[in-house]
């Protein structure tokens, strides 16, 4: 190893790796606008999906470079790169977007060396960057009407126009304020200290666009949310004013595409946010807006956190034990831990390699609020002590090739996290009749709203989803899943004999990418008062010409309409 190692060097070539991504990811941001001014609503999804994977190919792209320039100098020196993250932290000390900065060091590190290398001399486990920084240029727009609330709103539209101009302004101003006035205390908007703060930039997200601030007097706040549309040939039309917290929240949910937004100052924004929507984790605002590296990073500093400072173990978590996956959870962090396990149930026909492709598909794909996002994680490790002995034996049991013990410390080599949810097969156990109807119709919506993104769950079982805080019925199980144009959806054939009708096996042929959704009923439903109940709410999913019409029109190119809030007309 040469005398005067290149800490230096290696640290601005990350850097520069950082940069350059930063630029790409500026540029198909960016482009958001022109997208949704052009309704180019495939190009929408096309943009979304390149971002996702832009961090990865970047990564890749830096490691190569560092391997060229530095392989002969020791740059597998482990015991050297605590002086390359000390060259980075004076680096990045005077950026805006310091904190996303550590997370690539981080993702550049662990491209390099194994995971057993892995403490905080090398990288970044716990943030250097200042929990209070010196405030920096606004970012928002305060608006105070002063008893003017029309013009306030006819303002704002005019701050925040498009090429495209809005179809009907003054009507939809009038529709928000009466909107505004009936969804706030009456005193709100005659208060004359009341004010309208909005975020710079608008954000986009599939066919919307949305102003995202908060409207507030000197004593209480409330989030205000505005979504737009763009009718093609009718304009730019103002669709809702949304100040309810829980609805907003929704809109920002884990179970959401990323936001593309300008964010000159990443961690200010999110704050912002989070002042707005106090019980969101920081890790899911910054997965929210596209840097969801960063928010794997909170993500863990939360959990080892939790962990450090709680008597917290870990526990199976509750529901049907999976055929695929095996499944645990920290009932005090809300949060599960899902594993492959090595032997499947005989029924699925899948293998561990489609069971990682299908798990990472659901990350570049339109979630449309009801697929949970996943993190995916190398590597972790945890006190043994933190372990219920039932549930360390159970994974053990298992998934031998991926949990270990070794010595005080347990080892999982590969898992994903998803948010907890309760499993809807528990909820409707003890959930009241008006309860249940309101869940089944959500489990439909959901289904439909899947299949309008082109994905079909598969085993559509009532254990493989979820309902959230908000009620929310939400899909979780991802071994199956496949786009809804490669399904054969059928009709199950006449039979030619009474032999036929009274087969025990089907006397027809059934292709690996079959679906007869007349068999659904039996099969998703037990309880056959469910099975009625949903029948009543949702019948036409039993149809297979449903499926197909469905199917013709993503065939054709159009991109269907799914609102992440209620539309009030």
């Amino acid at each position: 190893m040469p005398r005067t190692w290149p800490a230096d060097a290696i640290a601005t070539l990350i850097l520069d790796g950082f940069d350059d991504y930063r630029e790409h990811f500026r540029q198909i941001t960016d482009g958001a606008r022109a997208r949704f001014e052009g309704a180019l609503w495939q190009d929408a999804q096309e943009a979304s999906a390149a971002r996702i994977n832009l961090y990865e190919q970047k990564v890749s792209q830096v490691r190569q470079r560092l391997q060229s320039a530095f392989a002969e100098q020791g740059l597998l020196d482990a015991s050297q790169w605590p002086l390359v993250k000390h060259a980075y932290i004076r680096l990045i000390d005077p950026r805006l977007d310091d904190e996303l900065a550590e997370t690539w060091y981080n993702s550049t590190f662990c491209s390099l060396f194994s995971h057993d290398l892995i403490s905080d001399d090398c990288m970044f486990i716990h943030t250097t960057r200042p929990a209070l920084r010196q405030p920096r240029a606004a970012q928002t727009r305060t608006y105070r009407p002063a008893g003017q609330l029309s013009l306030t709103l006819t303002q704002i539209f005019s701050d925040y126009a498009f090429s495209e101009a809005y179809a009907d302004l003054p009507g939809d101003v009038r529709r928000l304020e009466a909107h505004l006035r009936e969804s706030l205390p009456d005193w709100v908007c005659k208060d004359p200290d009341m004010s309208i703060e909005l975020f710079g930039s608008v954000l986009y997200r599939n066919k919307g666009a949305y102003l995202v601030g908060r409207l507030y007097t000197r004593d209480e706040q409330w989030p205000l949310v505005i979504p737009l549309l763009h009718r093609e040939g009718r304009g730019i039309q103002i669709d809702a004013l949304i100040t309810d917290e829980a609805e907003v929240s929704i809109i920002f949910s884990f179970t959401r595409s990323y936001f593309m937004v300008d964010v000159p100052v990443p961690a200010e924004f999110v704050g912002f946010l989070k002042r707005i929507l106090p019980g969101k984790h920081i890790a899911e605002l910054y997965t929210s807006i596209g840097f969801y590296k960063h928010g794997k990073s909170e993500f863990y500093r939360a959990l080892i956190n939790h962990l450090a400072t709680t008597d917290d173990r870990f526990i199976m978590a509750p529901g049907v034990r999976g055929m695929v996956m095996t499944v645990f959870t920290l009932p005090g962090f809300n949060t599960v831990f899902k594993l492959i396990k090595d032997k499947f149930s005989p029924s699925k026909n899948v293998n561990r390699a489609t069971v990682i492709e299908k798990y990472r598909l659901v990350k570049s794909v339109d979630r449309v609020g009801r697929m949970a996002d996943t993190q995916e994680f190398a590597d972790f490790r945890f006190p043994l002590s933190k372990f219920e002995p039932e549930c360390l034996a159970e994974l053990l049991d298992v998934a031998p090739s991926t949990v270990e013990v070794e010595g005080d410390t347990v080892l999982i080599r590969h898992c994903w996290t998803e948010r907890r949810m309760t499993p809807l097969n528990l909820y409707l156990e003890n959930a009241n009749p008006a309860q249940i109807r309101e869940a089944l119709d959500d489990y439909g919506l959901a289904i439909k709203q899947l299949a309008a993104a082109n994905i079909f769950p598969g085993d559509m079982l009532l254990k493989n989803f979820g309902v959230t805080r908000h009620g929310r019925v939400v899909f979780y199980d991802y071994d199956e899943i496949c786009f809804l144009t490669e399904a054969n959806f059928r009709h199950i054939p006449q039979p030619r004999t009474p032999e036929d009708e009274m087969a025990s096996e089907p006397w027809y042929s059934i292709g690996p990418l079959d679906v007869f959704p007349e068999e659904f009923p039996p099969f998703l439903f037990a309880d056959a008062s469910q099975r009625r109940l949903f029948d009543e709410l949702h019948g036409e999913i039993y149809d297979a010409d449903y499926w197909k019409a469905l199917q013709a029109s993503i065939a054709s190119g159009k991109v269907i309409d799914v609102f992440p809030y209620r539309r009030r007309g």
